[in-house]
């Protein structure tokens, strides 16, 4: 078997300390324009984009993998359960901060910027709509195929008067290869990085100690929701967790940065 020299380099970077997620990850900026070649997942349930779930918005916490989602036992779960059984409008609200958001994740090339290789696009509802509508349409079709898909221009720009920047997908209107080079195309394909690699997926312990830090802080109440101390998840842990500034201009910005 021949040596596997990516193999090699990512194992290097284990042993460094450094996973390199900041290289594999790629976002849009604002007032940008883009053309991008998405790939599709491998074994993925035939779904070409990987969905990922989060605990947003709790405390100073960037965002928290949600275990659930693999069938691993979730703190958070535990108490959305609970508040519901409660059945309160006060539970009620407090449901509503604690449900996980989804976020997409891609694979791309950046045309331009085809040295970096495979990245990684994370990227929400709006635009995941919009790119499983262009692959439904007839017209179109599988745009990820590697031989007869499309390019997608990605246009970032802020409207006036919103918050947040918008970011809108074109196909391309001629078909193309993913690569001119098949040798380069196949190590494309075959070098598609890990999502799961690109996030930490905390503790059981870890992760009720957050939910009880938060339910017991009155500071982080911004809507006058009072949060009952009753409703905390019991844990043993005093292991300390990692947190991150709450202060960004979107979603996107957030999830950048938890990448990265």
């Amino acid at each position: 078997m021949a040596v596997d020299f990516e193999a090699i380099r990512r194992k290097l970077d284990q042993l460094n300390g450094n996973k390199g997620r900041s290289s594999k990850t790629w976002r849009p900026q604002e007032g940008e324009e883009y053309s991008v070649r998405l790939l599709s997942f491998q074994d993925n349930d035939g779904q070409p984009f990987k969905e990922l779930w989060f605990y947003y918005n709790i405390g100073n916490n960037r965002g928290l993998l949600a275990p659930h989602q693999f069938g691993k036992p979730d703190p958070f779960q535990e108490l959305i359960t609970k508040l519901r059984d409660e059945g309160t409008k006060e539970s009620y609200e407090l449901c509503k901060k604690l449900y996980p958001k989804m976020r997409t994740y891609a694979p791309v090339i950046v045309r331009g910027a085809e040295d970096q290789g495979v990245q990684i696009w994370g990227f929400g509802k709006m635009v995941y709509q919009s790119l499983l509508n262009i692959m439904l349409d007839e017209d179109y079709g599988d745009i990820t195929d590697p031989t007869s898909g499309r390019d997608v221009k990605v246009i970032c720009t802020k409207q006036p008067g919103r918050k947040w920047a918008n970011t809108e997908v074109r196909p391309r209107g001629k078909e193309s290869v993913l690569s001119s080079n098949t040798t380069t195309a196949q190590e494309w394909m075959q070098n598609i990085p890990d999502v799961a690699d690109m996030f930490e997926l905390k503790s059981y312990d870890e992760l009720s100690k957050i939910i009880n830090d938060w339910l017991n802080d009155d500071s982080d109440s911004t809507d006058g929701t009072e949060r009952s101390g009753g409703s905390n998840v019991d844990t043993t842990s005093n292991d300390n967790t990692d947190t991150g500034s709450s202060s960004y201009k979107s979603l996107d910005d957030a999830f950048a940065d938890l990448m990265e």
